[in-house]
Order: C-alpha cells, then sequence, then structure tokens
C-alpha cells in the first residue's frame, strides 16, 4: 500500500474556502482507497504554516498513477495552483515502512 500526503499553504486567508473546494474535488477520484482533506489544527509549537492536508492511500503505485492521470486531479491542481503558496508531497510504500513496537 501506498500513502501519499499532500500540504499546503495559501498566503492570502481570503482564498482558503476556495482551495480547500478545489482540494475537495480529490475525494471524487475512484482510484484512492482513502482519501482526506484535512485542515491544520495549528497546535504544533514549532510550526503552523501548513494550511491544509490531502491523505491518501493506494493499492499500488498503479494505483496512484492512474490517480494522478484522472480529469479530477487536473481539475484539482487548476484550481488550487495559482491559489496556494507552498505544496510539499511524500509517497511511501506502506511494507517498506519502519515501526515502532507496541
Amino acid at each position: 500500500m501506498i500513502r501519499h500526503i499532500v500540504f499546503f499553504t495559501v498566503s492570502d486567508p481570503d482564498n482558503l474556502e476556495a482551495v480547500r473546494a478545489g482540494l475537495s474535488i480529490l475525494t471524487e477520484n475512484p482510484h484512492a482507497r482513502t482519501l482526506e482533506i484535512g485542515t491544520n489544527l495549528k497546535t504544533d509549537q514549532l510550526g503552523g504554516e501548513v494550511d491544509f492536508v490531502v491523505y491518501g492511500e493506494f493499492d499500488d503505485e498503479a494505483a496512484l498513477a492512474a490517480y494522478k492521470a484522472h480529469p479530477l486531479y487536473q481539475q484539482s491542481i487548476e484550481l488550487v495552483r495559482p491559489l496556494r503558496e507552498m505544496r510539499i508531497a511524500a509517497d511511501y510504500d506502506v511494507t517498506r515502512a519502519a515501526t515502532a513496537p507496541l
């Protein structure tokens, strides 16, 4: 399983709702096992720059590629890119991730 996590910042507070709406389009993409759009609570004492988090789970790299090739993905990009400031993305294979013992 692949986890896909993307952080967004929005410099103009007037654009927050439009970015949230543009990102929410991604939840209709049929290739994700799970896809969530979250608003950062900004409770971390060392950093609160991030406004939104996209969290997705995909069966494999092919499913992630199909998600990125879907027209809804491009529609979201076209709406969000002009309004966002920063975007940082990370994808990782859960089967290769280190875990802490319980």
